[in-house]
């Protein structure tokens, strides 16, 4: 295990496309999405367990799930919970954790990863990751890792490497924002571009250098703050500090204006579980082809369904196909798997009619 890793574990979005079990007081990351007894959260923090050491992962969230985090994952101490009091997109975040870890170890070497995500094969993961760990320790560059496209999706970014570089890590041409479908179509017929998974390495002293040359007033506003880091004084200083931070993205703020970044195509499968149709795709189906979590299902001329519901609850369906069952307590949801980019419109009007306790 080397102690030169770090790992920045993003776990501070609602999720609003898994409503109504991911809502913005228990977002999807803390739920078992693919009913396997472990959370998103669990999961993302097992994979990374596995070649960074324990202490090292650090826990990025907003501050009301500060408890949710220290229920589902006993072996992280409250300082390795690095709590935000506005939400500020992801560029302010990692660079704060940049700054922490920098301050406890200047050879650091961090992962920012999702909290969120589906990733199978463990050991390829954790195989690429230190590919990119390597190469990162050997000049200041940073390091993403891509998805080959298997689709054109319009849901996802995309990052456009250079076609004359060979195999393994190749140099970023530029990251391309959401496509529509046709140009998502010549994106895959060129064939040097991959998804963008939002999973990237860099050292410490890297990506704290781009944010001075490219982010100078995000650097100074945190950097003042460096002799409070990791001691009893650094919430004071958060808390005022925070939120005078510009609302920007990582992808904004620093990707896309460095010429020094590379991209590792993936050799593990990857779902960013954006939505109940991506999760149908990835769970088991019966012999009707619906996706069942939870439920006990009788079926009747109804396929390509993904049904959840409480554990054990007996589900019966007759005559739906290719429908979003989801039964939650106070709030029942069946709606076309077809609409599902609308369930964040749903949210907003049952809000609107029935108030935010059901949000």
């Amino acid at each position: 295990m080397n102690n030169n890793y770090y790992a920045v574990l993003m776990a501070g979005g609602v999720g609003s496309r898994f409503w109504p079990i991911s809502t913005t007081e228990n977002p999807k990351q803390f739920h078992d999405m693919l009913g396997t007894g472990d959370t998103l959260i669990q999961k993302t923090f097992k994979r990374l367990q596995k070649f960074v050491p324990t202490a090292n992962i650090l826990i990025l969230t907003n501050e009301r799930y500060n408890d949710l985090v220290l229920e589902q994952l006993p072996l992280v101490k409250q300082e390795q919970v690095v709590l935000e009091p506005a939400m500020r997109n992801t560029a302010p975040c990692i660079l704060y954790a940049a700054l922490k870890i920098q301050k406890m170890n200047p050879n650091g070497l961090m992962i920012v990863a999702p909290s969120d995500h589906w990733i199978e094969d463990e050991e390829a993961f954790a195989k690429d990751v230190t590919t990119c760990f390597k190469k990162c320790e050997e000049g200041d560059v940073l390091c993403t890792l891509g998805i080959q496209p298997t689709f054109p999706n319009t849901g996802f970014g995309y990052i456009e490497f250079e076609k004359s570089e060979a195999q393994g890590l190749k140099k970023v041409h530029q990251f391309r924002e959401k496509p529509d479908y046709e140009t998502a179509k010549e994106f895959l017929a060129q064939g040097n571009f991959l998804w963008n998974a939002g999973i990237f390495m860099w050292s410490v002293k890297t990506i704290v250098n781009a944010f001075k040359n490219f982010q100078p007033t995000q650097y100074s506003l945190f950097e003042s703050g460096i002799s409070c880091y990791n001691n009893t004084d650094e919430k004071e200083f958060i808390q005022e500090n925070y939120p005078k931070a510009e609302n920007i993205s990582i992808d904004y703020a620093i990707l896309e204006r460095s010429k020094s970044i590379f991209v590792l195509p993936a050799t593990f499968d990857w779902n960013d579980l954006g939505t109940w149709g991506s999760l149908y795709d990835k769970l088991d189906k019966d012999t009707d082809n619906n996706a069942v979590v939870g439920s006990k299902v009788i079926s009747q001329d109804a396929h390509g369904n993904m049904i959840r519901s409480p554990k054990d609850k007996i589900v019966v369906v007759d005559g739906l196909e290719n429908y979003i069952i989801v039964d939650k307590e106070e709030v029942l949801l069946i709606y076309p798997k077809s609409k599902e980019q609308d369930i964040k419109q749903v949210l907003t009007k049952v809000k609107s009619t029935f108030g935010d306790q059901y949000a």
